[in-house]
């Protein structure tokens, strides 16, 4: 399937009727996903060890991109670079080039850094004081960061870990895929058919991602010859020239075209941020995150209120266990939505929201009987987790994102970049702290992180999931921490998510079934509202996890995604 204008003439966008009449919408796209992806988790779904080294994500071709890498000699952070390049290609509704990244590095001994690849809100802003879309130009209104990102990472692979590969030789496997094609993800094809109604009414996505208006089966041959080209330049000019040289013109003049505030200037002004962690004690050892604003200080919150608590003695996956989470949850998230933004335009109290006193006082707030009510505003957004690890020890936690899924719906002219709409978590209420302004940072969702034991890194772990990856995360991490489960276990035991969903606009618990109907009963009679989902659902979340052993590493991707897990 070869969407290249220049190959093939493209005539006039089919309309919203026709693109519905070839999909599979009408199957019912809310519970497609929970067959799709079971079956293949329950297909590839695998523990990977290895005492050479390791790399999780949520698509299988970009996991060998990145084992092939450390097979190469390369470290933990070239083999992150060349995954995430891959799942530009090969997971396009959830990433790509024109989105943010954020990034977590360790060496062995537990010297680490943060890098926070956030665009800012373009100089000149033509909606500013009026509402934002979610979708189109008008959500376009942020650079995106993720390529630098790469850069300094790449940068500092070079100068401080020996780093043995070309920047050009990490694009190989994503030009080759975007080139040559690779199969559809169901990923793909479910988030294609989630979005038919919508889709017809984004001409870019539909000359880009769908087959002349039909969406593509999973499985079939798909091709993104404009995006081969674009990386390819990418490879060969170096990560600044997509702010700076000719792909740089090439971006603004086709965001331009597209009705996009954003100019060569506010390109050329995106860097990443190198910054240091954020630090919360648990269990004898410390979780790391990044600064605001990322949602990474309201993960190490809920950690931090859960340390207060033997959660070891309650029964894994009883009503007692899942009550503490979501409480934990629930106190978190009010600080959050209070507080976290840009800590260029607002103060954000980290350290006090951080402190032994404070963690103690929310954790006495919770009613080990009684659920606390939940009137809160839910944030979506989608993205994916990358983990990797070396044979000498360097580590990385990365998460990249378009936001929703298929971001704004704008394709940077011929470039074959969809831009990302994360401008739309802006807010336009003047006292909000989240208030779009002039080159100010959005609200972000993602936050990847590790945890050190004795000093060293001992797990890398992230997920997909907007709101819900702080979630996750609990679920996820007290698994792997407090019950000793190795990553696959605790990646595919149930899980939950408190507030809306893209199926479900009620601020309800979501909870997967096989969670079990005593559970169930015991959570409503204590005041949550529970909404039942799916087994195995994706709406739980896609985490990675990697765990570091004394004689060697150990990981998973979540069987609800397309992901693996690899060792060499």
């Amino acid at each position: 399937m070869d969407r290249s204008e220049d190959r093939r003439p493209v005539g006039p966008h089919p309309s919203r009727r026709a693109l519905l009449l070839t999909s599979a919408s009408a199957l019912g796209a809310t519970t497609m996903p929970t067959r799709l992806f079971a079956e293949a988790g329950a297909a590839r779904g695998a523990l990977a060890r290895s005492s050479q080294g390791m790399v999780t994500s949520p698509h299988e071709l970009a996991s060998e991109a990145g084992r092939e890498v450390l097979r190469a000699g390369g470290n933990a952070i070239e083999a992150a670079i060349a995954i995430n390049a891959t799942l530009c290609v090969t997971y396009p509704h959830f990433c790509g080039l024109g989105g943010d990244a954020f990034m977590i590095v360790s060496d062995r001994n537990g010297a680490s850094f943060t890098l926070s690849g956030i665009g800012q809100a373009a100089a000149k802003l033509p909606n500013e004081g009026r509402t934002i879309p979610v979708r189109g130009p008008g959500s376009a209104i942020t650079a995106a960061a993720a390529v630098d990102t790469w850069d300094q990472a790449f940068t500092y692979s070079q100068r401080a870990l020996g780093g043995r590969q070309s920047w050009k030789d990490l694009f190989q496997r994503a030009i080759a895929y975007a080139t040559d094609g690779f199969p559809l993800t169901p990923s793909q094809r479910f988030w294609s058919n989630f979005r038919a109604k919508e889709i017809g009414d984004w001409p870019d996505i539909v000359r880009v991602f769908t087959a002349e208006g039909r969406i593509p089966e999973a499985g079939e041959t798909f091709r993104q010859p404009d995006l081969a080209r674009t990386l390819t330049t990418l490879a060969e000019n170096g990560g600044r020239d997509f702010y700076e040289g000719e792909l740089a013109r090439r971006i603004v003049q086709g965001l331009e075209k597209a009705g996009s505030p954003l100019t060569a200037d506010d390109l050329a002004r995106c860097r990443a941020r190198n910054e240091s962690a954020l630090r919360v004690p648990y269990r004898g050892g410390e979780l790391v995150s990044l600064r605001p604003p990322t949602q990474g200080l309201t993960t190490l919150e809920i950690m931090g209120v859960l340390d207060r608590f033997d959660v070891a003695a309650l029964p894994e996956g009883s009503a007692d266990y899942y009550h503490l989470l979501v409480e934990a949850v629930k106190l978190a998230f009010v600080d959050r939505n209070r507080f976290i933004a840009d800590p260029d335009f607002v103060e954000v109290p980290v350290e006090r929201l951080l402190s032994p006193a404070r963690l103690d006082a929310l954790a006495r707030r919770i009613d080990p009987r009684k659920a606390a009510p939940w009137p809160h505003v839910f944030k979506t957004g989608d993205t994916v987790f990358i983990g990797a690890a070396d044979r000498d020890g360097n580590c990385v936690s990365l998460l990249q994102t378009i936001y929703f899924d298929w971001g704004s719906g704008v394709v940077a002219g011929d470039t074959g970049i969809l831009w990302h709409n994360r401008g739309a978590a802006f807010s336009t209420d003047d006292g909000s702290i989240n208030v779009l302004r002039p080159g100010k940072r959005p609200f972000h969702t993602l936050n990847p992180g590790m945890y050190f034991k004795d000093g060293r890194p001992r797990l890398l772990y992230g997920t997909q999931g907007a709101d819900g990856q702080p979630q996750t995360l609990a679920a996820v991490l007290t698994r792997l921490i407090d019950y000793g489960m190795d990553p696959l276990t605790a990646l595919a035991r149930p899980r939950f998510l408190l507030g809306r969903t893209f199926s479900d606009s009620r601020d309800s618990l979501k909870l997967e079934l096989d969670a079990g109907e005593a559970v169930f009963a015991e959570l409503k009679a204590r005041g949550h509202e529970i909404s039942p989902i799916p087994a195995q659902s994706p709406l739980a979340g896609h985490p990675g996890a990697i765990r570091i052993e004394p004689d060697g590493l150990v990981g998973a991707h979540d069987p609800r995604s397309d992901g693996l897990a690899l060792g060499l």
